[in-house]
């Protein structure tokens, strides 16, 4: 199944009092795999970054200022998400500030019946503690000590480990992965010679009749080359 894993900054917390978004990360993943296939953009808020808000992801007005505006990628993010699944961390606030985007551009809003909130799953299976990224990050073993700041593609990538984590998909392929290094490790032991050979089931007759066949279908057979060898063994 394709879904993708999305992460948004923005200029504040609410785009019905004018705040932006300023980031998107997208990360694709196929039965809880990474596919390797992204979408990342720095978009132009057209307006001024708040100290507070900057202080977060690092994302000045200076660095966003020759960056596209939300209109000139807003086709492009539409097509890479199609109509996959959308996993988000406290999806209520991203899908708030792409749905007020896509709406002044008159484009599709994204419906929310295709989002799976992750924080409501952490929630639900660890309720009472905290479920920050961070914190299901130190909670599952996820190394995000390169997450200095607040990142869209990073936080992204971030959570679609979690997520594996919180639906067991990690765990279901490390069952996999386990089962065939068993098959291989079978495929690859030695053979080990029997103590006593078997008994033969054929008696000399059919033996025999057996041999007369083999030579009918001539040198070049496989079985020519089997018998061959048997009597270089005997």
């Amino acid at each position: 199944m394709r879904e993708i894993v999305l992460d948004t900054e923005t200029t504040g917390l609410d785009p019905q009092n004018g705040d932006r978004v300023v980031e998107i990360g997208c990360v694709e993943i196929v039965n809880c795999i990474s596919t390797g296939a992204v979408f990342h953009v720095h978009i132009n808020p057209e307006r001024d970054m708040p100290a507070e808000a900057e202080a977060i992801h690092g994302l000045s007005s200076a660095f966003l200022a020759n960056k596209p505006i939300f209109s000139g990628i807003a086709e492009q993010f539409l097509e890479f998400i199609g109509d996959a699944r959308l996993i988000i961390h406290n999806a209520g606030f991203d899908i708030g500030f792409l749905n007020a985007e896509l709406d002044r551009l008159k484009l599709p809003l994204i419906s929310r019946e295709r989002i799976v909130d992750t924080l409501a799953l952490a929630r639900r299976r660890h309720p009472g503690g905290p479920n920050r990224l961070d914190d299901l990050c130190l909670r599952y073993g996820i190394d995000n000590s390169h997450r200095a700041k607040h990142g869209a593609l990073l936080d992204a990538e971030l959570l679609a480990e979690v997520y594996a984590e919180l639906i067991g998909g990690r765990q279901a392929r490390l069952g996999l992965d386990q089962q065939r290094a068993g098959v291989l490790a079978t495929k690859n032991a030695a053979l080990r010679a029997r103590d006593v050979p078997l008994a033969p089931r054929l008696n000399s007759d059919e033996l025999k009749a057996h041999r007369i066949m083999i030579e009918k279908l001539g040198a070049d057979s496989i079985w020519s080359g089997y018998l061959a060898t048997r009597k270089s063994d005997a």
